[in-house]
């Protein structure tokens, strides 16, 4: 079992979740775990919030409320995304831990960033891989809020053999400030594309510009700050960089397995792989001692980097493939799904059955070659 103090001696500085961890000593005072360097820690989060927020307000100049209302509306996309990231992440978080045998504490902390919702980097890096933005933002908005109820079951399910259930403690409070740093700002884009179009465009360009540099400067920062964690056991770094490419590849797959076009199978691999590693550092930091912290820290900031990693390589060569192939397939998908989340059921809808799988022609973007039954 995973050692825990329920009376802890350490305290988080200003008591908010993801603080600097101090150590309360018999004459009630307390010392600092890091250096005086690193006493900032809390202004540089605050920073990063603002900029991310900055960033996902260039995001929301890309959505159309009635297109954002369609989906929620009709949320089959946002089912499929719900299975992919509560149902394959956890579950191949569980496999990985057995299939290597790593340490109690090791396999706690893989399942816990499986378990974690959705992080904004996910809307960046859809919109460079021209994605379905609305359903990107509306996945995102509706998995950190199914989480507070999600990430508990999960976790009690998966866990359950290494640590008691009572252990890990959810940052309900992060996930609160997750929601209002994604919804607020996007809300305000939404605004501005509806007034002002123009300077939408203007304001797109430069933020997802400064977003995608934002991504790489928080993955080559981290690396840099923790270097002292990079001295872990290599079953960890394997599984830090084989997860995230799982997770993307299956929620490809599954969402083309149902039928749905090209950029919402982009989209759904997205928000299926990005997981929130911040929230599964603040978790660590709350539910266990520091003994333990030493062994698990580490592993969310590989799991950051590794799908940081796959995400740049991905959006590199989908750009690549995009300009010698002519536009790349976005320019075709896309038009057929164009005002599908926002078009009225037909009465008559088209189903194919194809692989074992059913594809649904409600988009009008169907391309298989003569399968398509008129039901």
């Amino acid at each position: 079992m995973v050692s825990v103090r329920p009376s802890s001696p350490w305290i988080q500085e200003g008591g908010e979740p993801g603080g600097v961890l101090k150590e309360r000593n018999t004459t009630g005072q307390t010392t600092s775990l890091h250096p005086p360097a690193l006493r900032n820690s809390l202004l540089g989060s605050f920073l990063e919030f603002l900029l991310l927020a900055m960033v996902m307000f260039a995001m929301g100049c890309t959505v159309e409320a009635g297109k954002l209302w369609g989906h929620i509306k009709r949320p089959w996309g946002i089912f499929i995304g719900f299975l992919c990231q509560f149902g394959i992440m956890p579950f191949t978080a569980f496999t990985l831990s057995l299939a290597f045998d790593v340490l109690p504490v090791q396999a706690v902390v893989i399942i816990i960033m499986g378990c974690c919702p959705g992080g904004s980097s996910s809307n960046i890096i859809a919109y460079w891989l021209d994605g379905d933005m609305d359903l990107s933002i509306s996945m995102t908005a509706c998995s950190s809020i199914l989480a507070l109820g999600m990430m508990p079951l999960c976790l009690l399910v998966y866990t359950s053999i290494w640590t008691s259930a009572d252990t890990i403690q959810i940052p309900y409070q992060s996930i609160g400030i997750t929601l209002v740093s994604l919804l607020v700002p996007v809300a305000l884009g939404i605004y501005v594309k509806n007034k002002w179009p123009k300077t939408a465009k203007k304001i797109l360009k430069v933020g997802s510009f400064v977003g995608f540099l934002l991504i790489i400067i928080i993955a080559v920062v981290g690396g840099v700050l923790y270097q002292s964690s990079w001295t872990i056991s290599p079953s960890l770094w394997i599984i830090g960089a084989i997860y995230p490419l799982v997770g993307f590849t299956l929620g490809f797959f599954m969402a083309r397995f149902v039928g749905q076009p090209w950029h919402r199978c982009r989209t759904i691999a997205l928000e299926t792989g990005f997981q929130n590693s911040q929230l599964c550092s603040t978790i660590v930091q709350l539910s266990f001692s520091p003994q333990d912290l030493e062994v698990m820290f580490a592993f969310p900031l590989i799991y950051s980097i590794f799908q940081l990693v796959v995400a740049v390589m991905s959006v590199g060569a989908y750009q690549i493939y995009k300009r010698t192939c002519g536009g790349g397939s976005s320019e075709l998908d896309s038009e057929g799904a164009e005002g599908d989340a926002e078009a009225p059921p037909k009465d008559k809808q088209e189903y194919v059955l194809e692989n074992g799988g059913f594809e649904c022609d409600e988009n009008g973007n169907n391309g298989e070659k003569g399968k398509i039954t008129q039901m």
